[in-house]
């Protein structure tokens, strides 16, 4: 599921701006809920917020031993903070951290190709409190045993006897403070990572009641189509046990964009999203000989779905790791090796710039980690999470994803789906299969219909039956709320304010029998308007009321040769 390709230039970037970091020695203690404790920071006005009237808090939940679980929360921009809903935001991978959504597509700022902070004008936290946290141990801030290390060039953690870095380290640039590399000290499936996620929401919501007063929410994206639905049905479950000093989680919406969910289901959507019925892009490069191979790879006697099938019907971690290797090689890189385009963005050339990445250098400035408290140096993504969670094929499980949206709508949380459709890798044509067989009630007498949106202009459908809805966004990436600010953030504040997604003007309840009305599929095409055919510059610039790059990065493109093999 994950595609290294934007993680790897991440890290290169890192190299400039790895060192050791000191353990910060200026955080504030809190007994959470739970017996969790909190240790935090008021984080400075610029930092990321640009107003300094609206407060921003960042620092660590001690979830276990050697479990530090870091997390970034900002104050609702417009009315009272205390009086605003609480939602928090993970990214998926397994292993990508959180700040991808709080830099790249949704918080109060962005980081530009200067390192200068921006702000975000169409931030969710204009009208939510928004917590954003690294989950699990070893992601992005988050840490288990810091270490001083370097990281070589196949990613591999090497732990240094001391703060030098010595001169076979050096050739690498990244000597610096890492997590240890101990796959031991972190969980290997989705249902095991869920507890220190419920800890981490205790400890906070105990340090911090004031910001937890009026309903919570919970928004992921990517392999949140696995966290979303298992970790707020393991909610919904402590809450059941009424343990001593624990919060009520008063769940009320889940929202996943691209959300990965039933590999059966998904690892066969890439076939259908690049040969057939293929993408509403009209791009389809592949020869006869390319077709033929990608059908026999995924159906094919003792290939793709045959292996995914086995590991359904085993559980075991071998034949489901066996599984997944497989099919992520030889159907899902598929694409990788015979188109060179993005995986989140089908429609832009790799190397791509979008969305900017420039906010990993900015995380590893001394300055600001001082002023968030961080432990240890950042990365996108955790590789020790990352194998862990190969290692029992969890990539290739169901892992009760369907079942457990359907426990969710039972105990009356609205669940959203919402997909960017332009994105390969949780492509939306595997995510309408997927709101099929949750079989919402109503759902498969439900439409589509257009979006109806401030600008006046319709960035996508929606087909909703009460509080369940599938959405496909127009002209956008894997990332939505970077390609389409304004439509997902109207589509956000109706999701919160329990109102239909297509107008924002009907109150919805469970069971009250609201339904759009429309086809059955959504059936717009873009066509080949926003493809683009050159590399872009890494400094190139996103428009998105032309949904694709600004006409001034044009000047400076450069032809890309040889991208298909024969």
């Amino acid at each position: 599921m994950i595609s290294w390709t934007k993680i790897s230039l991440a890290l290169v970037a890192q190299c400039v701006t790895a060192q050791f970091v000191p353990a910060p020695t200026d955080l504030i203690t809190k007994k959470g809920h739970a017996g969790v404790n909190v240790r935090y920071k008021e984080v400075p006005p610029g930092i990321c917020e640009l107003d300094p009237n609206v407060k921003s808090y960042s620092g660590y939940a001690d979830v276990g031993e050697d479990q530090h679980i870091f997390w970034w929360f900002f104050e609702a921009r417009n009315g009272n903070p205390k009086e605003a809903p609480l939602t928090v935001w993970i990214n998926g991978g397994p292993g990508s951290s959180s700040m991808i959504g709080l830099f790249q597509e949704l918080g109060p700022c962005g980081v530009d190709h200067d390192g200068n902070v921006f702000n975000n004008p169409y931030s969710w936290s204009n009208v939510s409190n928004m917590l954003f946290v690294d989950q699990p141990a070893t992601v992005g801030l988050s840490y288990s045993v810091p270490i001083p290390a370097y990281e070589d060039d196949g990613g591999n953690i090497i732990q240094l006897p001391d703060e030098n870095c010595p001169d076979y380290a050096q050739q690498y640039g990244t000597c610096g403070t890492y997590s240890k590399p101990d796959i031991a000290l972190v969980p290997n499936t989705t249902a095991s990572a869920a507890p220190n996620m419920w800890k981490t929401l205790q400890g906070f919501m105990g340090a911090f009641p004031q910001y937890s007063r009026n309903g919570f929410n919970f928004a992921t994206e990517s392999y949140g189509g696995h966290y979303g639905p298992v970790f707020n049905e393991y909610f919904i479950e402590q809450n059941a046990k009424k343990i001593h000093g624990a919060k009520h989680i008063d769940l009320e919406n889940v929202l996943i964009g691209n959300g990965w969910f039933d590999p059966l289901i998904q690892y066969q959507a890439y076939y259908n999203f690049s040969v057939f019925p293929g993408n509403t892009y009209d791009y389809n490069p592949y020869n006869e000989s390319v077709q033929a191979e990608w059908y026999n790879n995924l159906y094919g006697e003792g290939n793709c779905v045959d292996q995914t099938r086995q590991c359904y019907a085993t559980g075991r971690n071998d034949i489901c790791a066996a599984a997944d290797n497989f099919c992520a090689s030889k159907v899902e890189s598929l694409f990788d090796i015979y188109s060179g385009r993005d995986e989140y963005d089908v429609r832009e050339l790799t190397p791509d710039p979008f969305p900017y990445s420039f906010y990993v250098d900015y995380l590893n400035s001394p300055k600001v980690q001082a002023a968030i408290g961080a432990y240890q140096n950042f990365s996108e993504s955790s590789g020790t999470v990352g194998t862990s969670f190969s290692s029992t094929g969890d990539d290739d499980r169901e892992s009760n994803t369907i079942e457990d949206v359907r426990k969710l709508l039972a105990a009356g949380v609205q669940v959203a789906l919402y997909f960017g459709d332009a994105d390969y890798n949780c492509n939306w044509l595997g995510g309408q299969v997927v709101a099929e067989e949750i079989n919402a009630r109503g759902y498969k007498d439900a439409g589509f219909v257009n979006i109806t949106t401030s600008d006046g202009v319709v960035h996508g459908q929606v087909r909703q039956s009460d509080l369940f809805s599938f959405t496909r966004i127009y002209e956008s990436g894997h990332e939505v709320p970077f390609y389409q600010p304004l439509a997902s953030l109207e589509m956000f504040e109706r999701i919160l304010s329990r109102k239909d997604i297509a107008t924002g003007k009907k109150h919805l309840r469970p069971h009250g029998g609201y339904r759009t009305v429309g086809a059955p599929t959504s059936d717009y095409r873009e066509g080949n308007a926003t493809i683009v055919f050159e590399v872009l510059d890494g400094d190139a610039t996103y428009n998105t009321t032309l949904n694709g790059p600004n006409p001034s990065a044009s000047t400076s493109l450069r032809r890309r040769a040889g991208l298909r093999k024969p």
